[in-house]
C-alpha cells in the first residue's frame, strides 16, 4: 500500500492557506508548504508567509528553514519534504502538501531523480556573466540553441532556472528537457489527492493587485531594505523572488518606487498564469473553482474524493 498525500496547489494569491487549515483539521493532518520562498527566515511580507497565530495547533514544515544566504532548490526540498512526510506518517497524521510550486510537487510525487553535478566552477561562470550587460540575454540564446523546449517552458527573466538548464546540459550533455518529460512518466509513490484551487481571471489578478498593495502597506520595502544591508544582493536565490528583486532594482536607483511596485503586480500576474498552465497539463489534478462554490462546498467535496480514495477513513 502506497502512503497517503494530499496535495493543495493553485496560483498564488488564490487562498490556499485559509482552505487549507480548514482541510488539515478535517483530516488530522499536518502541512508541508512547497513554497521557493516561505522557507527563508526573515523574509515575512514578500512571501506572504503564515503567521504562528494563523496556524493555530496546525503543525507547519518547511518554513523558517534556511537563511536568506543559503541557496533552495527542487532537490533539497525534495529531501526536506520527503523527511517531513516520513515524521508525520510516523505520528499517524495525514501529510498535506502546500504550495504553488508545481515542479516542487512532482519531484515529491514521483521521486524525481537529481543527478549530481561536478563543481567545476561553470556555474559560477555563467552566474558571473549574467550579471553583464549582454549576459542574460546571451545566457537565454544559448539555451534555445541547446534546449529549445526548455526555451519555450522557461521565461528568460528567471535566471536560477536558465543557469540550472544550461548546467544541466554542460554536465550531462543532454537537455534537462529531455530529463523532465522522463521523470514525469515515473508513476506516483503515494496514494494522493491532488487539488488545485483556481478563482475567475479577473477575481485573481484584483487579488494580486491587492496583495501587493497590502505587501507595500505592511513595509515590504523595509523589509527587502533590512536584506540588503545585512549583505544579501540581487544574485541571492532568496532575492530573485517576486517583490525582492524589483524592490533592490528601486534601492539601486533602476527605477522609481511606483514603478517597482506595478512590475511586482505585472510580474506576479505573469507568474499565476504559469502556474495556471502547468497545473492544466497536469493528468491528476482534480480542479476547484472558488468562483463557483463557496469554501464550504470546496472542503466538503475535497473530504469525498479522499474517502472514495481511501485517503483517510471512510468514517
Amino acid at each position: 500500500m502506497y502512503p497517503p498525500l494530499i496535495i493543495l496547489s493553485g496560483p498564488t494569491s488564490v487562498g490556499k492557506t485559509r482552505l487549507s487549515l480548514r482541510l488539515a483539521e478535517a483530516v488530522n493532518g499536518e502541512i508541508i508548504s512547497a513554497d521557493s520562498m516561505q522557507v527563508y527566515k526573515r523574509m515575512n511580507i514578500g512571501t506572504a508567509k503564515i503567521t504562528k497565530e494563523e496556524m493555530g495547533s496546525i503543525p507547519h514544515h518547511l518554513i523558517d528553514c534556511l537563511e536568506p544566504e543559503e541557496p533552495f532548490n527542487v532537490s533539497l526540498f525534495k529531501d526536506l519534504a520527503g523527511q517531513a512526510v516520513k515524521g508525520i506518517l510516523s505520528r499517524n497524521h495525514i501529510p498535506i502538501v502546500v504550495g504553488g510550486t508545481g515542479f516542487y510537487i512532482q519531484a515529491l510525487l514521483k521521486g524525481v531523480t537529481f543527478s549530481e553535478e561536478e563543481e567545476d566552477g561553470y556555474r559560477e561562470e555563467l552566474e558571473q556573466k549574467a550579471q553583464s550587460e549582454e549576459g542574460a540575454e546571451a545566457l537565454f540564446e544559448e539555451l534555445k540553441r541547446i534546449d529549445p523546449d526548455s526555451a519555450v517552458a522557461i521565461p528568460k527573466q528567471n535566471l536560477k532556472r536558465v543557469i540550472r538548464a544550461l548546467c544541466f546540459y554542460h554536465y550531462h550533455g543532454y537537455p534537462i528537457s529531455e530529463h523532465n518529460r522522463t521523470e514525469k512518466e515515473k508513476e506516483p509513490e503515494y496514494n494522493f489527492a491532488y487539488f488545485v484551487l483556481t478563482t475567475d481571471r479577473a477575481a485573481l489578478y484584483q487579488n494580486i493587485n491587492k496583495r501587493v498593495d497590502q505587501m507595500m502597506d505592511s513595509g515590504l520595502l523595509e523589509e527587502v531594505r533590512g536584506l540588503r544591508e545585512s549583505g544579501l544582493t540581487a544574485t541571492d536565490v532568496s532575492m530573485q523572488g517576486l517583490g525582492y528583486k524589483q524592490l533592490i532594482a528601486y534601492l539601486d536607483g533602476e527605477c522609481t518606487l511606483a514603478e517597482a511596485a506595478e512590475r511586482i503586480k505585472t510580474e506576479t500576474r505573469h507568474f499565476a498564469k504559469r502556474q495556471l498552465t502547468w497545473f492544466r497539463r497536469e493528468k491528476d489534478c482534480i480542479f476547484f473553482d472558488k468562483s463557483k462554490q463557496t469554501e464550504d462546498e470546496i472542503l466538503a467535496d475535497m473530504i469525498r474524493i479522499l474517502k472514495e480514495k481511501r485517503i483517510i477513513p471512510l468514517e
